[in-house]
């Protein structure tokens, strides 16, 4: 499951996320759930073509070297994180068992997806309606992306410096959905390039299979500080 070894020669630009509250929703269920969330540290823009390259050798078109990444995998982006780390000298969140079983180190200062806890309060940052700004100004979606991806930062950041966080493509998390209902499936938020106006909201959940691979998902990183994580090893 890990990604291979390439030559890394740049960083991927972290912002600091403030501690925070953040209520989770579920419209199937219509549930919902507060989560303490501690601060951590999440990738300004989603991993580019160019970045996911350097750790796994695969070279880009130059023209697509700062498209966000798609086409890849949970499991995939699992498998970049602790290489990424490696290559950093950081210690991988992630222990990949024989089995494909994947267990989160809450400890460890590598690199990890973040949890969905996370991904909404870093994509709100302090607003509290469905969107941190206009979506036409901070994301691309159906109805101006004329159907396709887009170079990140190309939309307004949010107040904490994050772009992309609502649109262009869909980002994966760290947390199962709903395990007694979808088994492994894994969490999905932001919207992407083909997605209408109503799902490209802070509050929206989707879900899929781990090694499920489609042209509008990709994702972006995250790290815990001191070593402290937001969920459980598992």
């Amino acid at each position: 499951m890990d990604a291979g070894t390439g030559d890394v020669r740049a960083e991927i630009g972290m912002v600091s996320v403030p501690p925070g509250r953040v209520t989770l929703s579920d419209r199937r269920s219509r549930r919902s759930w507060p989560v303490e969330v501690a601060s951590c540290r999440l990738a300004a823009f989603p991993v580019t073509r160019a970045e996911y390259a350097r750790v796994t050798g695969q070279r880009p078109a130059a023209r697509e070297e700062r498209l966000p990444v798609a086409d890849v995998s949970w499991a995939d982006a699992v498998g970049f994180c602790n290489s990424l780390s490696r290559h950093e000298g950081l210690r991988p969140a992630y222990r990949v068992a024989d089995d494909g079983g994947v267990a989160w180190d809450t400890s460890a200062d590598g690199y990890r997806l973040p949890t969905e806890a996370e991904w909404e309060h870093a994509c709100r940052a302090g607003t509290e309606g469905p969107r941190y700004g206009a979506l036409d100004d901070i994301a691309w979606y159906r109805g101006n992306s004329r159907e396709r991806v887009h170079e990140v930062g190309g939309r307004r950041p949010n107040a904490w410096g994050l772009y992309d966080m609502l649109g262009n493509v869909w980002e994966w998390c760290w947390d199962v959905y709903d395990a007694e209902v979808y088994g492994t499936y894994r969490v999905l938020r932001g919207g992407g390039w083909f997605d209408e106006h109503w799902s490209c909201r802070a509050s929206v959940r989707r879900r899929s299979h781990p090694t499920f691979r489609v042209d509008d998902v990709g994702f972006r990183v995250a790290r815990s500080v001191g070593g402290a994580g937001q969920g459980p090893v598992g």
